[in-house]
């Protein structure tokens, strides 16, 4: 087992059980949905947890923080959880739930519903500032450049990697190199320093097999009940 994995696993079993639980406190909406998105923000946030934890690695970050960027890997969108009133009944339609002005609110519902619950301030910022664009477009804030937190331009970058090479119901995932060409024709959303460690990370051995290993849920699940 890689030393990456050994290490991300504890932190991912045990965000992943209070993504379950608050699921389970939130509004009315069928069975088949809710299995669905948790299944689909599981798989995400697996794969943006080992990515951060390699990326904060490759920019030298103490081992503290490398790992705390694991967590919040894992509960970077949890804020989506709290969206459930105003989406429900729209599954059917993706692009109109993509769309919607509600979502925009997710980095900071996340931020509030976690700022009381004891992670570190390097958690909750990753979370808060993780749709926040280097050029000032992104949000919840317009922050621009270095007046974004580095543990935020750190998370943008795997979010939307991790969102890349993720499948929809409209499309299948991109490769590797396919995902990487996507981002750099939108490079201007991100730090360049951060963006440059990410591509050495992506194109090292084993790394995208340490991120794809921990999607599949049944696997994640098995391994908490052994």
């Amino acid at each position: 087992m890689k030393e990456s994995e050994q290490e991300l696993e504890p932190g991912c079993r045990r965000e992943g059980k209070f993504l379950e639980k608050l699921s389970s406190e939130q509004s009315e909406t069928s069975d088949r949905v809710l299995e669905f998105d948790l299944s689909a923000e599981l798989r995400h946030g697996i794969a943006v947890s080992n990515l951060a934890y390699a990326l904060s690695k490759e920019l030298g970050l103490p081992h503290e923080q490398c790992y705390d960027l694991a967590i919040a890997g894992m509960l970077h969108d949890i804020g989506k959880l709290k969206l459930r009133s105003y989406i429900n009944g729209q599954e059917s339609n993706p692009m109109v739930i993509e769309e919607l002005k509600y979502v925009r609110m997710h980095s900071t519902l996340g931020y509030e519903e976690l700022k009381d619950q004891g992670y570190s301030d390097f958690v909750l910022e990753s979370i808060l500032y993780h749709h926040e664009n280097y050029d000032g477009t992104g949000y919840p804030h317009n922050l621009v450049g270095k007046q974004i937190p580095l543990v935020g331009r750190i998370m943008h970058v795997c979010d939307i990697f991790g969102a890349l090479i993720s499948n929809r119901d409209y499309r299948e995932g991109f490769d590797v190199e396919t995902a990487l060409d996507i981002m750099i024709d939108e490079v201007k959303n991100f730090d360049m320093k951060v963006f440059l460690a990410f591509q050495r990370v992506a194109f090292s051995d084993g790394v995208m097999e340490t991120v794809m290993e921990k999607g599949n849920l049944d696997e994640l699940f098995e391994e908490e009940q052994e």
